[in-house]
């Protein structure tokens, strides 16, 4: 682990997978809890952990570059099951990339759990890993101008809901009716790291 301070009271702290991001983030929420870290926000992203409003930013920089990740804890929380329906314009393309039918990417991908790594891009979208390396697939040449809200999308080794309109350059293989972000909420958004994520075919998918 290499830390890197923030300004004043943060640190980012960078590690080599986004496994160990992963790992790294359920410690230290974990520390957070029993009252031995001290800190306002613990944000993870794909192979890094922000730590902001942080007390003592130097002597956890020591301490932290000088252990050793943590195993990935196994996952206690509910398990959160979203519908959707394999009706993506990419679809085929993805089969194709896969070099399998078009329905076998929808029994692949509804057959995975997955777990929300990071969230990102917009609020209430995450980055949703669990896909073998074999199933991962390149974004669009060219991103659409607008992905409308609902979209289920890989790109790489994620999979993510898009919560609303936007340009995006994923490979669309589905849609859920499921609201991701809604400010009216507590908390605002469904998904957040740590979560596991089950997609459901309906509508004949």
């Amino acid at each position: 682990m290499r830390a890197l301070p923030v300004g004043d009271d943060a640190l980012l702290v960078e590690v080599s997978s986004g496994e160990e991001a992963q790992a790294l983030h359920a410690e230290l929420l974990r520390r957070r809890a029993e009252g031995t870290l001290t800190v306002r926000e613990i944000v993870p992203a794909a192979r890094t952990v922000l730590l902001d409003g942080l007390a003592e930013p130097a002597r956890w920089a020591a301490e932290l570059t000088g252990a050793r990740v943590p195993e990935v804890p196994a996952r206690a929380r509910e398990l959160i099951e979203l519908p959707v329906r394999y009706d993506g314009p990419d679809l085929a393309a993805v089969a194709a990339h896969w070099q399998v039918p078009e329905r076998e990417v929808a029994r692949v991908h509804a057959g995975t759990e997955f777990t929300v790594a990071f969230c990102g891009f917009a609020p209430g979208f995450g980055y949703l890993t669990g896909l073998p390396e074999r199933y991962h697939v390149p974004r669009r040449a060219t991103p659409r101008t607008a992905v409308p809200a609902g979209a289920v999308a890989l790109a790489g080794p994620y999979t993510g809901v898009y919560p609303r309109s936007s340009p995006g350059g994923w490979q669309l293989i589905g849609t859920t009716d499921t609201v991701l972000w809604d400010p009216t909420r507590v908390p605002a958004a469904l998904l957040e790291p740590g979560t596991r994520v089950r997609f459901v075919p309906v509508g004949g998918a």
